[in-house]
């Protein structure tokens, strides 16, 4: 699993919902990736420290300053380019698989108790956002 993360002032995906501040996660599921994998990810992003304290560190999670989330589902973060200049997505977990887990990374995120909005799985989405900083982090699960 895979996430690219960034801290956002407002975003929206249409399909979907929208969000004020907080993060978009755009997360990418794999082969092999399970529920314990998306439990794992969704909490270290809740707690993961990318706002900025009164003194201007970063020291608060979306926990802290209780943030919302917009999770996009993105299949194209498992691309593989190795071979050539046409990426290969094989390493994707199929739809029926990468959705309940897609699923199971918001449940978790809510279970935390972040509002979360999403996008529409498997829909091409037109996703907008102001990143506030920039502050992007890619992790993986």
């Amino acid at each position: 699993m895979r996430a690219v993360v960034q801290r956002v002032a407002r975003a929206s995906s249409t399909p979907g919902g929208s969000i004020g501040p907080g993060l978009v996660v755009l997360l990418g599921i794999a082969d092999g990736d399970d529920a314990a994998v998306a439990v794992r990810l969704a909490e270290k992003i809740a707690r993961l420290r990318i706002f900025q304290n009164d003194a201007g560190k970063f020291d608060r999670s979306l926990l802290d300053t209780h943030g919302a989330v917009l999770v996009v589902s993105q299949f194209t973060l498992i691309a593989d380019n190795a071979k050539g200049n046409r990426p290969s997505f094989s390493h994707a977990a199929r739809p029926e698989v990468a959705e309940p887990l897609y699923e199971q990374f918001c449940a978790a995120l809510r279970d935390l108790g972040v509002a979360v909005e999403t996008g529409v799985f498997g829909a091409h989405m037109d996703v907008e956002l102001v990143n506030d900083g920039p502050v992007t982090v890619v992790l993986a699960g």
